[in-house]
């Protein structure tokens, strides 16, 4: 699964790493959590990007998933290229079934080209679930055999 981060805010003064979820994101959030648990099988790994917006993201989504996930937080998922979030995805734990990307554009709607070839409009809280049968390591173009793409809201 890929999670594009929700609605953020954009104080002044305050650097693009550091901005906080804005109203309509701390809403929309934990729908995104309310979506995966309705829509997901047991999410067993996540990588999040250690943006502040990300970080709130997963912790109000994560509220609303039954089994706790192993998550960490990668440094770079932040301002990544589909190139370098393709090398996360070949990094994931060999016995996880489904895993999640949290992160940001465009690197995420690009990686859902590369994946699937698909162009898609991931807006924040922009849910991507895409499905293989070959292993994390061997993620590359045209990887997924199935996708799914949602915008849940609060």
């Amino acid at each position: 699964m890929l999670v594009r981060h929700a609605k953020s805010a954009h104080p002044d003064g305050v650097e693009d790493f550091e901005r906080p979820l804005a109203e309509r994101g701390r809403r929309d959030a934990p729908a995104v959590g309310r979506w995966l648990r309705d829509n997901a099988y047991a999410i067993e790994a996540v990588r999040c990007s250690p943006a502040l917006r990300t970080r709130q993201t997963w912790e109000l989504a994560a509220a609303h998933i039954p089994a706790g996930p192993q998550v960490s937080f990668d440094e770079r998922i932040y301002d990544a290229t589909a190139h370098q979030l393709l090398a996360i995805v070949r990094e994931m734990p060999v016995n996880a079934m489904t895993t999640a990307i949290i992160g940001h554009n465009p690197g995420l709607e690009d990686l859902v080209h590369l994946l699937t070839g698909e162009s898609v409009e991931l807006k924040t809280s922009a849910v991507a679930l895409l499905s293989s049968a070959r292993a994390w390591a061997d993620a590359d173009e045209s990887w997924t055999c199935a996708s799914t793409f949602a915008k849940p809201r609060g």
